[in-house]
C-alpha cells in the first residue's frame, strides 16, 4: 500500500482528486481456463486527478465528473472481452477513463483479484497503475 500511496503523493501540484473505492464487477480474466470458464468478482478502485474549482465554483455537475457514469464504464471494462492478467485490466480501466473523461489529467486505478488461484492463502491480490495525458 505504501507503493501506492507514494505514487499518490507525487501527483502533479494543482490538481484536485474523485476517488472512487470498492467498485465491483464480474469478469472472466485470468491465465487459467477455470478462471476463464467461472469468471470472478474483481474490485476496483479509481482516483483521478483533475481541476475541481470549476465546478465547485459553478455547483455544475458538467464541470466535474458523473461518478455514477465513471463507476459504469469500469464496471463495463471488467464484463468485457477477458484479459490475461489484471494488469491489462487495469491499463484498459485507465485509459478509458481518460478517452471518455476529458477533465481527467491523471487517473490511478487499483485492480484486486480477491479470489486470485495462489498456492498460499492470501486476502488479496492488486495491481496499480498510474496513467496521464502529460509527458
Amino acid at each position: 500500500m505504501t507503493g501506492a500511496m507514494d505514487a499518490v503523493s507525487a501527483m502533479p501540484e494543482g490538481l484536485d482528486r474523485v476517488a472512487l473505492r470498492g467498485i465491483v464487477g464480474f469478469g472472466h480474466h485470468g491465465v487459467f481456463d477455470f478462471e476463464r470458464r467461472q469468471g470472478q468478482r474483481f474490485v476496483v478502485d479509481v482516483t483521478c486527478f483533475l481541476d475541481l474549482s470549476p465546478a465547485a465554483a459553478s455547483d455544475d455537475l458538467d464541470r466535474t465528473i458523473d461518478y455514477g457514469a465513471l463507476a459504469s464504464v469500469v464496471v463495463a471494462d471488467i464484463e468485457r472481452d477477458p484479459l490475461n492478467l489484471i494488469e491489462a485490466l487495469a491499463e484498459r480501466i485507465a485509459q478509458t477513463c481518460l478517452k471518455q473523461h476529458q477533465r481527467v489529467d491523471t487517473v490511478q486505478v487499483t485492480v484486486h483479484k480477491p479470489g486470485a488461484p495462489m498456492p498460499v492463502e492470501v486476502a488479496d491480490v492488486a495491481v496499480t497503475v498510474t496513467r496521464s495525458r502529460r509527458i
